[in-house]
């Protein structure tokens, strides 16, 4: 028998009853009653968030309702705009084939900042074959395979790791977190827990960036101190980003 690689995550100190809490706060947000009669809405006001969040997070903030009217023509920006727009059409396929996402997603976040010929294609690689650094290769082979059903560990923990790993890695050039964030939230898409893309976990990890950064420098690491301090802080981000489900939602009503 294969064990799950994991598994142990969860015997780390506090991430067990972490995990219970944020899925708890999710479902206690995913019942709010604007959800009923403009859930469409609540979603795309998520996904607008979350790439100004993501954008920021990359070092180019931006205020909201100047992104919301269109004047903002910062390539990054625009990029976190076109991943964030692209996640529910990119979920069916993220398990089968996480390689091919992960290209589409940098394509989709870089262009504009980096050469066109480098869209898609991992820094350390000239075709399928890895040149450079065969160890990143084979880092992105194993977080593949986990998505891809390597795993039955709860999708928070999956989603937690497949962006602590691709912020590590750094696997693609221009804005890579932009790449590491969006395949996190397609984890939570494909897995069922987030299906319509209404948790902003984004917005989570930009209100508590010193934070973030720390702990995904901890998670590099590999030792159960960083591990655990990464994890932490990421459930503590999406409890964030079910709590901007009730404002936005209590926003939608109260101008409906």
């Amino acid at each position: 028998m294969t064990t799950d690689p994991l598994t142990p995550l969860l015997t780390l100190t506090d991430i067990g009853p972490a995990v219970e809490q944020a899925r708890d706060r999710v479902d206690q947000a995913l019942r709010h009653r604007a959800l009923r009669r403009h859930g469409g809405q609540v979603a795309a006001e998520v996904s607008l968030r979350s790439a100004v969040a993501s954008a920021a997070l990359e070092g180019y903030a931006h205020e909201r309702e100047t992104v919301r009217a269109g004047t903002v023509t910062d390539p990054v920006l625009q990029g976190a705009l076109r991943v964030a727009g692209a996640l529910p059409s990119l979920a069916d396929l993220w398990p089968k084939a996480p390689r091919q996402v992960l290209a589409k997603l940098h394509t989709l976040a870089a262009r504009g900042t980096i050469s066109e010929e480098a869209l898609g294609r991992p820094v350390a690689e000239d075709g399928l074959r890895p040149v450079a650094d065969p160890a990143i290769g084979a880092r992105l082979d194993g977080l593949a395979d986990l998505v891809a059903g390597g795993t039955k560990a709860s999708p928070l923990i999956l989603a937690a790791v497949v962006h602590g790993e691709l912020l590590a890695l750094r696997p693609f050039a221009g804005p890579s977190g932009v790449v590491a964030r969006a395949a996190a939230r397609l984890t939570l898409l494909s897995t069922g827990f987030d299906p319509r893309g209404l948790v902003a976990v984004d917005v989570g990890h930009h209100e508590r960036e010193p934070e973030y950064v720390g702990a995904a420098g901890a998670f590099a690491t590999g030792t159960p101190d960083g591990l655990r301090s990464w994890l932490r802080h990421y459930m503590t981000a999406v409890e964030i980003g079910a709590e901007q489900i009730t404002v936005i939602g209590d926003e939608i009503l109260a101008a409906a």
